[in-house]
């Protein structure tokens, strides 16, 4: 098996990972990067490539993985603190997590998307532009999740089918989550925050959805 580490943003690397071969890269990994490395791992029939970052930075790998058409690379994800994403996948932190991403079993994974193309791992928050309550309307499959206002909408993965579960926030309460493939949002306008990051404008609509394809999570 030919196992390597993509350690972003300077990443304290736990003491499992020590001896493996490490490329270092931003917070939000270079693609170029991870081109270099494919080829690397592609020598192995088992090819193994274990995250040492945030939930944006393994968001990015498989975005670009499943863009490439390589989801078949095994992922090992080591979070250094707990993250909605180590939460949602079970992975652990630091050196339990990196333990765990060597000697565990890859195991296919409902992989989210949205519809501009990029991969969720933790949590994607939506609200109204500057922070304005939300308004619009939105289902999880056929089953309605809101209409008219809320202060936000959280969507995130799970760890299995039916691979994405939906709530809203109103005031300080939270309903309950809804699952489902898909969580769609209709709304004169809304800003979208993926795993930390802030869309760049409003936009007057979002949909997450399950992949037609799984990735390859190590547990």
């Amino acid at each position: 098996m030919s196992t390597h580490v993509l350690r972003c943003d300077g990443a304290p690397v736990p003491i499992a990972l020590a001896a493996l071969p490490t490329s270092q890269t931003a917070a939000i990994p270079d693609t170029t990067v991870i081109d270099e490395l494919l080829p690397v791992l592609a020598a192995d029939s088992l090819p193994r490539l274990i995250v040492l970052g945030e939930d944006a930075a393994l968001a990015a790998v498989l975005t670009h993985l499943m863009r490439t058409e390589r989801l078949h690379v095994e992922i090992g994800y080591v979070p250094i603190d707990k993250t909605y994403g180590s939460r949602v996948y079970q992975t652990g932190t630091g050196n339990a997590a990196a333990k765990r991403a060597i000697e565990g079993k890859a195991v296919e994974t409902p992989l989210v998307r949205d519809d501009t193309g990029k991969v969720l791992i933790g949590r994607a928050t939506i609200t109204g532009p500057g922070g304005a309550k939300l308004e619009g309307e939105a289902y999880v499959d056929d089953t309605p999740l809101f209409s008219g206002k809320v202060t936000a909408m959280h969507v995130s993965p799970t760890l299995d089918l039916p691979g994405v579960r939906a709530t809203v926030r109103k005031g300080l309460r939270k309903r309950r989550w809804i699952t489902g493939r898909a969580a769609q949002l209709g709304t004169p306008g809304a800003v979208v925050t993926r795993d930390g990051i802030l869309t760049d404008r409003p936009v007057p609509r979002s949909t997450f959805y399950r992949h037609h394809e799984s990735w390859l999570l190590v547990r």
